[in-house]
């Protein structure tokens, strides 16, 4: 699956309250480094950050993890899979 196909659905997905599997590498930009794979079994996109308050901004997807949650974040370019698909930038 292509990388904005799967942001559209995860975003389709999102605003008719599907939640939905996914998993990315993870990378922290204040100290470059990865902590590995994320899985994150059950999520929702939250609403898009503003570039005023991160950066990065048109590259982040902000998110609810379902199972705990807490809201996080992840770049669009390190998401590997979508609901058991690989995904891949094309």
């Amino acid at each position: 699956m292509d990388l904005y196909d799967a942001i559209h659905e995860m975003r389709r997905l999102s605003a008719e309250g599907v939640p939905f599997g996914f998993s990315f590498m993870s990378y922290n930009a204040s100290t470059g480094t990865s902590e590995g794979v994320v899985e994150v079994r059950h999520a929702r996109l939250r609403k898009r950050e503003r570039v005023e308050h991160h950066r990065d901004a048109p590259i982040v997807e902000a998110y609810l993890d379902l199972d705990t949650m807490q809201p996080r974040r992840f770049y669009q370019p390190l998401l590997m899979s979508f609901n058991g698909e690989k995904v891949v930038l094309q």
